[in-house]
């Protein structure tokens, strides 16, 4: 009775393996050491268009991409020394109808009653994956040779602005040495005036063309400390004038990844805008300070001066030719700049500000 109820249990679980086999989703296959297919499942079947006794008469090799064949070797060879226990790998198949399929193979080892092994094969279509990441990238190296071609356009225009400007400014020169009394006229003096701010506008353009994404083979592993206190030296009389009292929290350990005239400017920009838009209603503190957060480290600047109204101004804070104070040495160029100099390092910048009670940036570099 026992014998029989044991059979009867053997059979039924049999019975529900080989449903449990044909009626995965995905396709499963066993398949020997010497690469026939033994058994497919109906997702096989369905994935490469092929019947069962068409794919027992075929090799695998006979519908895999030709580029892909060689993808299961060096794995498979571990597979069989014992190394590893199962792989995976990315191939493409050929379709019955002719079409190319890309399929994520599941390999495994099996050992059957005989003592033979075999390997069990799952296969994951991954056609419409590959599709779309094909899409991506044609279309990153569209955008990539547009702002190419933008840069290159940039650095033209702004060459030929320099030139045009240049040589207007001698003009005038030349104007006025032929007719002295010129140089009372208020016509020629708006026209200097313009010849000038021309001149601002040229060179402000051609610092952002400059300016482009750095390949990270050329930055240079840099003190974030050393940098500071160079910047904090540059700027003493200028603290001091302003009676600033500077807090240096920074680690004196970490590095990032930049370039050094990036770095310089960067630091020297934020400090000397928290001198620069300083409140007359305290003494000016700014508080360097630093963490780590993923692969990035924080820098962060914090000041308790005129602060910025970010729902007003929070969008328009980073572009050019923007001032939110009635400062008069401000023209709306060092932030931008600065911004783009941090993103070209793989960076970003955030604000957080309140009017009348301070800003505090936080600067994302990469960490070494």
């Amino acid at each position: 009775m026992k014998a029989t109820q044991l059979q009867g249990n053997f059979v039924a679980s049999n019975d529900l393996l080989e449903r449990i086999f044909n009626n995965t989703y995905n396709g499963i296959a066993v398949v020997s050491l010497s690469g026939h297919w033994l058994k497919v499942n109906d997702s096989i079947c369905e994935l490469l268009g092929y019947s069962r006794s068409e794919l027992s008469n075929m090799d695998i090799d006979n519908i895999v991409f030709v580029e892909d064949l060689g993808v299961h070797e060096e794995k498979f060879e571990q597979l069989i020394l014992g190394e590893i226990d199962k792989y995976r790998v990315k191939q493409r198949y050929f379709h019955k109808d002719g079409t190319l399929i890309w399929v994520l193979v599941y390999v495994s080892l099996v050992y059957f009653k005989e003592g033979r092994p075999h390997m069990i094969w799952q296969f994951n279509d991954i056609t419409n994956q590959e599709k779309i990441k094909t899409k991506l990238r044609a279309m990153l190296q569209v955008a990539r040779e547009q702002n190419e071609r933008l840069s290159s356009f940039a650095n033209i225009v702004t060459h030929n602005l320099r030139s045009h400007s240049g040589n207007l400014s001698t003009l005038t020169n030349f104007i006025t040495d032929d007719c002295p009394n010129l140089k009372d006229s208020d016509n020629y003096q708006l026209l200097k005036t313009a010849l000038e701010s021309l001149e601002d506008t040229v060179a402000h353009l051609t610092e952002v063309a400059k300016i482009k994404e750095v390949e990270s083979s050329k930055l240079e592993a840099l003190n974030l400390y050393n940098y500071l206190e160079k910047a904090l030296y540059s700027i003493i009389a200028m603290a001091q004038n302003a009676e600033a009292t500077i807090y240096n929290e920074v680690d004196e350990n970490l590095q990032v990844y930049a370039l050094p005239a990036y770095l310089d400017s960067i630091i020297l920009n934020f400090l000397t805008n928290a001198i620069k838009y300083r409140s007359e209603k305290r003494k000016l503190v700014i508080e360097l300070s630093t963490e780590i957060e993923d692969e990035f480290i924080i820098f962060k600047i914090r000041d308790n001066g005129l602060g910025i109204d970010m729902e007003k101004y929070g969008d328009k804070l980073f572009q050019m030719y923007k001032t939110f104070h009635f400062n008069e040495d401000a023209i709306g160029i060092g932030l931008f700049i600065t911004r783009n100099h941090i993103e070209s390092l793989g960076g970003k910048v955030e604000v957080v500000s309140e009017v009348d009670v301070g800003t505090e940036f936080s600067i994302y570099l990469k960490k070494v």
